[in-house]
């Protein structure tokens, strides 16, 4: 039977399956199309420019043994370059380059590794015809370590950032995932792993983007038929760090793409840095196998600054600013201003902004003043312990009593009550909420939200007591 494209390349590709890893195959190879048999020279058909030198790169050697055996010592290999046209996507060009491999395989299989800064690479972040590649990180090195003030409410957050600072892709934390509410930090964070690495391993790739930026890169890069670019281009970063990976949701596409990123990431010893306002077991929409794998690492989450760690920060803003303010007014913004660091920080540039514009000092009767408004004008979240009293207070018990390990059937109640509500009114992740109401898990908590709209639906008396606790939670 003669030999075909075809049936050279399909055996090439059974001894290339068993020698690397499943999904470097199904990034590298499975994209490949056999082209033309001519003699001992195949040509095979690849969609980038970038993907040829890849190959020539890194699998050079493992297709030199796979053509020998199929085509003899005299072997040659082709490559059939997609090149896309500037004018029209849907009209593609090829162009054909040899192998570095044109003469008659070595014994040693000796090759020349190509020289990076060559590749005529996609990068999303630099104006397009240039052809060297450097990506900036887009960091913000104001969000450091330094600025960073640690509470008990971050502690577990800021110190797997360090470790993973000091050893990227070196560490178990790997994704780190850190999550919580708006404001608390979880972007200061990731920027400050960022900038620390870049500080210690200057040659490392790090890179900072949104998961919307990410979307939208995606999005483009099908639009303009370089996808597999796209994904190339993200396969180099070192350390790669997204933001609100939780905009990812409902993204069939971005999840699909993001999923193969991250697994090459992963396996190839780079780091990966997550950001989300919710834990890995409360995001909906978002697919199972990309769910399993922010998992693999640590999910450390942040929580609303005490009240020590909140005079701190804003102590820590005012040197910063080189702002003296009296420790009385400082300790009444602490007081009064609970839900995240970001409030703390607007009310101080309020006091110093109506201080500087009317030459007046600072005054308590003045913090008191833009307190009032900024706490009038901010959407105001339920606390997990407000909640627990109210609902408590409701069916006659105390607090102590909610959290107990009881099964009597109104006292039950009355803690998935709390836990329902708790996961309506606040932005605490499901095992937050479980370890606050009684140190119960993630699960206790889904089962006591899905009974509670069960008996909502069916049991009259159950839809009273839930409007109830309703008109007391939010008037």
């Amino acid at each position: 039977m003669s030999k075909t494209a075809s049936s050279v390349w399909n055996e090439c590709l059974s001894f290339i399956k068993d020698n690397i890893k499943q999904q470097a195959y199904k990034t590298w190879f499975e994209p490949i199309k056999p082209v033309k048999l001519a003699g001992e020279a195949l040509t095979i058909q690849v969609p980038s420019k970038f993907f040829y030198e890849w190959l020539e790169e890194h699998y050079i050697k493992l297709l030199r043994v796979a053509l020998v055996k199929q085509l003899g010592e005299d072997a040659k290999l082709v490559y059939d370059v997609r090149m896309e046209n500037n004018y029209s996507s849907s009209n593609p060009h090829t162009v054909k380059i040899p192998s570095s491999n044109r003469n008659p395989i070595n014994p040693q299989g000796v090759t020349v590794p190509m020289d990076i800064n060559k590749r005529e690479l996609k990068n999303p972040f630099i104006i397009p015809g240039i052809q060297k590649v450097k990506i900036e990180s887009q960091l913000n090195p104001n969000y450091n370590f330094a600025s960073f003030v640690e509470g008990d409410s971050n502690r577990l957050g800021r110190s797997a950032g360090m470790a993973v600072a000091n050893k990227p892709g070196g560490t178990s934390f790997n994704p780190l995932l850190i999550y919580g509410g708006v404001g608390l930090g979880k972007t200061h964070i990731a920027h400050a792993i960022g900038v620390e690495i870049k500080d210690k391993y200057p040659d490392k790739t790090v890179l900072y983007i949104s998961s919307e930026k990410f979307t939208q890169q995606y999005i483009d890069s099908v639009k303009g038929n370089t996808r597999n670019d796209f994904i190339h281009f993200y396969q180099m970063i070192d350390v790669l760090i997204i933001d609100d990976v939780q905009f990812l949701s409902g993204k069939t596409g971005t999840q699909d793409v993001f999923f193969h990123i991250f697994n090459h990431l992963h396996q190839n010893g780079k780091q990966v840095i997550l950001t989300s306002d919710k834990a890995p077991v409360d995001m909906q929409d978002i697919e199972q196998r990309l769910l399993s794998r922010f998992k693999w690492g640590l999910s450390a989450e942040l929580q609303a600054p005490d009240y020590e760690t909140r005079v701190s920060i804003l102590k820590n803003k005012l040197y910063r600013d080189g702002v003296e303010m009296p420790d009385e007014i400082i300790e009444y913004i602490a007081k009064h201003i609970k839900s995240n660091v970001r409030e703390l920080e607007g009310v101080l540039i309020s006091m110093i902004a109506q201080a500087s514009f009317n030459r007046k000092e600072f005054t308590l009767s003045l913090t008191k003043q833009i307190v009032d408004k900024f706490v009038k004008n901010t959407k105001r979240e339920v606390s997990i312990d407000y909640i627990q009293k109210v609902v408590s207070s409701y069916f006659e018990l105390d607090v102590a009593t909610l959290q107990s390990k009881t099964r009597k059937r109104h006292i039950v109640q009355a803690r998935q009550l709390a836990m329902y509500f708790a996961k309506r009114m606040t932005k605490a992740s499901l095992a937050s909420i479980g370890s606050q109401i009684g140190k119960r898990d993630h699960a206790t908590v889904l089962h006591a939200c899905k009974t509670v709209d069960n008996l909502t639906e069916t049991d009259k008396q159950f839809r009273k007591y839930v409007d109830d606790i309703t008109k007391k939670l939010t008037f």
